[in-house]
């Protein structure tokens, strides 16, 4: 959406910035009635949501694993659908903790409906609700066999929700890019690719996905060709 972000309240006065609250509600004195107060109005999709595993790691401590592992759907579910990549007309990059989060959020879902859970899939758990709200990655090495397809379709669920947000982005730009579009047309495609096999790729190929799509964003913020040239060959590379 497109939004005056500095705000004003009716009430008492106070000024604050959307971008950074992502409420319209004033922080001083709780009332809903603001209005913006900037000249033009920017492209914003980034709620700036807080994305914290403390209950999540309570549960993990003192109930069954299913347990916690429903509570982290929840978080990592409110988490993933209140953030985005364009705040206040600017583009940001596809971060560790989004992943994480994506991650989490499969992971769980997965051991949700499992009727067994094994150690190495309680461990793996464990690992990422330990780390995920800190942006904390396990390494590819890390990933318990089972789990490899859950953090395959989060990472592909992360890259098209990049995606969506750098379209969005580009469409509100007074120039046309079209050697991103095309880019942007490949990830969309091994994305599908990712999806119709349920996650189950090498989980070096997701990685260069992730990359790839990183390297799309690192080109439209600082204005780098050759950030694009990479996404180019990273995706060659996945055929």
């Amino acid at each position: 959406m497109e939004i005056r972000g500095e705000r004003e309240c009716k009430q008492c006065g106070t000024r604050w910035s959307y971008y950074d609250t992502g409420e319209v509600t004033c922080p001083e004195c709780g009332s809903a009635f603001s209005v913006g107060v900037d000249d033009g109005r920017k492209r914003h999709t980034d709620h700036a949501p807080e994305f914290d595993l403390s209950d999540v790691r309570t549960a993990a401590a003192n109930r069954p694993v299913r347990d916690a592992a429903d509570e982290a759907v929840d978080v990592t579910r409110e988490y993933v659908r209140e953030r985005g990549f364009v705040s206040g007309g600017d583009l940001l990059e596809l971060d560790d903790e989004y992943l994480a989060a994506q991650e989490l959020r499969h992971v769980a879902g997965d051991l949700s409906r499992a009727l067994d859970v094994d150690e190495d899939e309680e461990y793996y758990f464990l690992t990422l609700v330990r780390g995920a709200d800190g942006g904390q990655r396990p390494d590819t090495d890390a990933v318990a066999d089972t789990l490899r397809p859950a953090r395959g379709l989060a990472y592909a669920s992360a890259v098209e929700a990049y995606r969506d947000d750098v379209r969005k982005w580009l469409d509100a730009q007074d120039e046309d890019y079209p050697d991103v579009l095309a880019v942007l047309e490949r990830l969309d495609d091994h994305v599908r690719r990712v999806e119709a096999l349920d996650g189950d790729v090498s989980l070096d190929e997701i990685e260069g996905l992730v990359a790839a799509a990183r390297d799309v964003g690192r080109a439209l913020r600082e204005d780098d060709e050759s950030a694009l040239d990479d996404a180019v060959e990273r995706l060659a590379a996945l055929g």
